[in-house]
């Protein structure tokens, strides 16, 4: 039998999320709205699936984890490198105040924009194009998700922080050695800590 919402939040608690504020946005955000119609019995597995454009629709442990890695709060600036399905933007864009987020597949990039007019979800702004360089015109933020691997830690995007600003961001050369960082942007400099192993498509260049 295919898993249910409440079964996914259940073996999500088990695995550790403890923001019951992120928990209760991922029981309401509908992510079979946001998985291919062939693989809608499997959108409350928790378990990462195939998207458009050679892509994948994030693990929910993985999203949870991000996301409360974050520590978002009411009116937060966030901005998104990877659009994707448009599961996970619709997860920050409930934690935050506003989410700009970037894709470089215009095929997803439309689908999710007719998904987020669907759910009535208006503070979002997005946009086509290379999410290495982040969004300098909308910067500084507060937060930064990336759901693409960069081979080493991205600089462009820690300075699109504000100062005390936090990034989570997978790093790695291939797809068997990346980790998920939390990064802190200090007044000069940054810190950052691997807390995942993970396997993310890359972060593309141009």
């Amino acid at each position: 039998m295919p898993a249910s919402r409440p079964e996914l939040l259940q073996d999500l608690v088990s695995l550790g999320v403890r923001s019951s504020t992120v928990l209760e946005v991922m029981a309401t955000v509908p992510r079979d709205r946001f998985v291919r119609s062939d693989l809608i019995a499997h959108a409350w597995e928790n378990m990462a699936l195939p998207i458009d454009c050679q892509q994948t629709i994030s693990q929910p442990l993985v999203v949870a984890l991000m996301s409360e890695r974050l520590a978002l709060e009411e009116g937060m600036r966030v901005l998104e490198i990877g659009t994707g399905s448009g599961y996970q933007t619709a997860i920050l864009a409930q934690l935050a105040g506003h989410v700009w987020t970037i894709e470089r597949h215009d095929t997803l990039l439309d689908q999710a924009m007719a998904r987020f007019a669907e759910l009535n979800l208006e503070n979002i702004t997005c946009r086509s194009g290379d999410g290495s360089t982040g969004w300098p015109e909308e910067a500084p933020f507060d937060r930064i998700m990336v759901t693409a691997a960069a081979t080493t830690m991205p600089q462009p995007l820690i300075d699109q922080l504000v100062p005390g600003g936090i990034m989570v961001v997978p790093v790695g050369g291939t797809l068997f050695d990346q980790k998920l960082y939390h990064v802190q942007r200090l007044d000069s400099g940054h810190e950052c800590h691997a807390f995942l192993d993970v396997r993310f498509v890359p972060l593309v260049h141009g």
